[in-house]
């Protein structure tokens, strides 16, 4: 590879989508990350180099005023991250002042509607019924989903004629498909530059929640691999892609949806050993790609993660040592990352503790049995009566400690900002 880093831009950046490639990619060397947005999202809290105000994507500027910033920065390629960016960007590559990480637009076009998909593989691999104007379904439940959509935004679970008219009122382009009881899989893919599916790795989606995958499970079954051959031979793809089934009420595995971009959940498989976008960036370079997975037992399961911005400058941190760096006799991993990322940004440590006054031990030996001694630019021995706010010289300082009494003291005599344990999360910052 040359030394000169790659700079793609992930657009949007927030979506999990964008988050999953950010976490993908961020620690690439070959790779200079930027997050671009149309509206403040969680990107902000994660991309070292992010960009707000992008045009929507349905705007008649969008074109050009992505051109500006993709100029401005110096973008390499885009990678979209929503389906609606995927197509858009692929219509219009040849307008576009960098590359594009994905697939062709005749591709992109097919699988971003649903009826659009289902008539192409009609014949070709199991798909929906779709009931047309006119026809009515001879049994309920109905399912209803937007021809063009993502996730289960606007989907309904009907069981009469006059609620599936209702419905069709509020948005004729809605689709009135037959109901899938059975459990729902996801198939991670990727095909290279040369048009070969290197790999096709399910998932089972055993809990949803508003359309995301919250808990997956690796799936191995010839039968999703044959699938996906299929869906690889009759649409041209490049880099990742995946696609969803859903078992019928006679267990046939029926297609959902295929879409061209990368997946929030494919985190499970990159686990694994196979990193979907990294392949992606590396094929779009025209780069030989090899996939080689480890074999052990693993489930994910996702959940709401909490991410700050915080105002406050600092230059030194006074940090307590029993009960908040040791927890149970163990290293409190969470604390240590936070105290690394205080060295890499220049920030005084100080060990502040009461540990040879209470134990009568050498707080140095501590240190050296957990090999944390070499963190600390300052330890400080207090004594059995004394406040710890008397060995706290930093101006522009902070305090952690466990316990509610030595921050009271520390904020009433001092006013600066004191924090328990599990307030450190707020200080993280997760821009790298």
């Amino acid at each position: 590879m040359n030394k000169m880093k790659t700079r793609i831009l992930v657009f949007p950046c927030g979506s999990e989508i964008g988050l999953e490639i950010h976490n993908s990619l961020r620690f690439s060397t070959h790779i200079e990350l930027f997050g671009g947005s149309t509206i403040a999202n969680h990107g902000k809290y994660v991309y070292k180099n992010y960009i707000e105000d992008i045009p929507n994507v349905e705007s008649p500027d969008f074109i050009k005023g992505i051109n500006n910033i993709l100029d401005e920065n110096k973008i390499d390629f885009i990678f979209p991250a929503h389906d609606s960016v995927v197509l858009k960007l692929a219509e219009n590559i040849n307008e576009l002042s960098c590359g594009v990480i994905g697939s062709p637009a005749k591709t992109c076009k097919i699988c971003r509607s649903k009826s659009k998909t289902y008539d192409f593989f009609n014949g070709i691999i199991d798909v929906p019924r779709i009931y047309r104007d006119g026809e009515s379904p001879s049994k309920y439940p109905i399912f209803l989903k937007p021809d063009i959509g993502q996730g289960a935004k606007g989907t309904f679970l009907v069981n009469s004629l006059e609620e599936i008219e209702f419905y069709k009122k509020k948005d004729q382009s809605i689709l009135v498909l037959e109901y899938l009881p059975g459990e729902e899989y996801t198939i991670d893919c990727f095909t290279n530059k040369n048009g070969k599916l290197l790999c096709a790795q399910a998932r089972c989606r055993s809990r949803v929640s508003n359309g995301i995958s919250v808990e997956t499970i690796p799936i191995k079954e010839q039968i999703f691999v044959d699938i996906a051959e299929k869906i690889n031979e009759k649409l041209v793809f490049r880099g990742v892609w995946f696609f969803q089934l859903k078992k019928n009420i006679d267990g046939k595995y029926v297609l959902l949806e295929i879409a061209p971009r990368v997946a929030g959940s494919m985190a499970l498989h990159r686990n694994l050993g196979t990193n979907f976008a990294l392949l992606s960036v590396f094929d779009a370079l025209d780069k030989e790609v090899m996939i080689s997975n480890n074999k052990y037992d693993i489930i994910m399961d996702r959940a709401l993660f909490n991410r700050f911005q915080i105002k406050l400058e600092y230059n030194c941190v006074y940090i307590d040592l029993d009960d908040t760096i040791i927890f149970e006799n163990k290293i409190n991993p969470i604390v240590l990352f936070y105290l690394y990322q205080c060295v890499n940004g220049g920030i005084k440590i100080c060990l502040l503790s009461r540990h040879r006054a209470r134990t009568g031990n050498n707080i140095r030996d501590i240190l050296k049995s957990f090999k944390i001694g070499e963190i600390f630019d300052e330890i400080i021995d207090v004594r059995d009566g004394e406040s710890k706010d008397i060995y706290i010289k930093e101006e522009k300082s902070i305090f952690i400690d466990d316990s509610f009494s030595e921050r009271k003291a520390v904020r009433d005599k001092l006013g600066i900002p004191t924090f328990e344990v599990s307030s450190i999360e707020s200080l993280i910052n997760w821009k790298y």
